[in-house]
């Protein structure tokens, strides 16, 4: 009996972005960490094969608005992930605590609501040095993490039986 995983048309660790539609989400809140993550973001995107065209950016104000518009782009049926960035720094009250709760608790039900992968590429931490290290270049990078995971699910789901394709329109002439 042959006990081995079905293997999937990407590997896990390398996926390939080729062809796919990618929406980029932004928090503008604490630009000076989440631009780093946009940056890694983009470059594992590129060596994952993606076309700049075929990767969206949208800006929102902060990590709580994150949940919303990732909705809104995985309901527009344009897109094969989402890649969601921010970050979440501690402060002396406990705000911190309901925006990063909010933001990753809305990106889980985005995806699991829509069937189209979340990225996850927002830090929650206790000091913003810490933020600065995990969005610096480099093989750390959380924003690259995050579209690496995303481009992987995309796989992952596309090869499990019996999933249909999510239907999406056709591309607009430029």
């Amino acid at each position: 009996m042959n006990t081995r995983p079905r293997t999937q048309s990407a590997p896990l660790d390398r996926p390939s972005a080729r062809g796919l539609r990618v929406a980029v989400v932004r928090s503008r809140f604490n630009p000076a960490v989440v631009d780093g993550l946009l940056a890694g973001a983009r470059e594992a995107l590129r060596q994952m094969g993606a076309a700049e065209r075929d990767v969206v950016l949208t800006d929102v104000p902060g990590a709580f608005e994150l949940p919303l518009a990732a909705a809104g782009a995985a309901r527009s049926g344009r897109f094969d992930a989402i890649v969601a960035l921010g970050a979440v720094i501690k402060g002396e009250t406990d705000h911190y605590e309901h925006i990063a709760r909010e933001a990753s608790h809305g990106l889980a039900a985005v995806s699991r609501e829509t069937g189209v992968p979340v990225g996850f590429g927002v830090l929650t931490v206790a000091r913003e040095e810490q933020a600065l290290v995990r969005s610096a270049p480099g093989p750390d990078n959380k924003g690259a993490e995050a579209a690496r995971a995303a481009v992987a699910m995309v796989h992952v789901l596309r090869g499990l039986p019996g999933r249909r394709p999510v239907a999406r329109p056709p591309r607009k002439a430029r």
